[in-house]
């Protein structure tokens, strides 16, 4: 009976006297702060030598804080980066600085059929998911060859910038992804074989080259019925390596398929036609396909499929940054 009277006692005892009370509220009855979290680390270093905060990219980008309000800037040094890097959607607001873009190079290959079973989605080097994303002399590339689908850089992230970088590959090098992205290409360097400009996302290049490695397309936009405008390329150079001399300049991944070329100069490897209709003819109702004030032995206006267009001065106009990148939260890229 003694034993059963003392647990009884301790069942009536409060639980601080029993050591196991929960920490007391605050007197005004709100709960406890959250702990403050440490200062924002606004620059990293990436070196492969060690002589970085970090050896690899990755390191640096998971280090970064989760949906950043301001810049995150990761300078990285010359190197060969031998990752498939991802910056994932909530690492927000990150810059990549490389030390040179000849000499910064994030490269895989992963490739459509291979061991890894990737298929185009997939096989990425680079997968950017995050808003806000800036990358600049960087080089960007699939070393895979030419065996198929081989994406170097796959970007999703809504108001992604990339100046003085270079994207190397052949089939699909570069696939600006999703619909509701905006991307600005500064002064890079584009190369590939079909398609290695591909995907449904508005994007902007302004003052890039854009090289053929073989007779085939630069451009498959697959812009849908619901966006204002698609791939636009403003002063871009089309250069070709000598085993390309019959290149279209682009033809349509999807029906409402809408790329422009404005002031560009044009080599003379891009055929008189211009455009292809990707084997249907009802995607010549729906695609939009133009060209203003073209130059170089690739520029025949005349010779162009009927059912693309010649922009007028006023049309071309309509071609600034202000309103392709308009929308619900309008965003206008710095030209530096």
């Amino acid at each position: 009976m003694k034993y059963i009277a003392q647990a009884a006692l301790l069942l009536l005892l409060p639980l601080a006297v029993l050591g196991q009370a929960t920490p007391p509220k605050p007197a005004d009855g709100m709960p406890p702060a959250r702990p403050v979290p440490p200062p924002q680390v606004l620059l990293m270093h990436v070196a492969q030598d060690g002589s970085g905060d970090y050896r690899t990219i990755q390191e640096a980008v998971n280090a970064s804080r989760d949906l950043s309000q301001v810049t995150v800037t990761i300078q990285i040094k010359n190197g060969i980066y031998r990752e498939k890097l991802v910056v994932p959607s909530h690492k927000t607001h990150v810059r990549l600085v490389g030390e040179s873009a000849v000499g910064t190079i994030i490269t895989g290959a992963d490739h459509t059929g291979d061991a890894a079973g990737h298929v185009t989605y997939t096989s990425h080097t680079v997968l950017v998911q995050a808003n806000d994303f800036t990358a600049e002399n960087i080089t960007f590339e699939n070393a895979a060859g030419p065996v198929g689908q081989a994406v170097a850089l796959h970007v999703e992230g809504d108001r992604a910038t990339f100046r003085h970088c270079r994207m190397l590959g052949n089939q699909d090098t570069l696939f600006p992804a999703v619909e509701n992205s905006r991307q600005y290409y500064q002064d890079c360097y584009i190369e590939g074989t079909t398609d290695f400009i591909f995907g449904t996302a508005t994007a902007v290049f302004d003052n890039c080259e854009i090289r053929s490695k073989r007779n085939s397309y630069i451009a498959a936009a697959a812009t849908t019925e619901r966006q204002a405008y698609g791939f636009v390329f403003r002063r871009c150079r089309l250069t070709a390596d000598s085993a390309a001399h019959k290149v279209y300049l682009g033809r349509p991944w999807r029906p409402h398929s809408r790329t422009v070329y404005l002031n560009c100069e044009l080599g003379q490897h891009i055929l008189p036609l211009g455009w292809d209709n990707w084997r249907d003819a009802a995607n010549e109702k729906t695609a939009y396909y133009a060209e203003y004030e073209s130059t170089g032995p690739g520029a025949s206006p005349a010779a162009r499929a009927k059912w693309t267009h010649q922009l007028t001065a006023k049309e071309a106009k309509r071609y600034t940054l202000a309103a392709i990148f308009s929308g619900a939260a309008s965003w206008l890229p710095a030209e530096k």
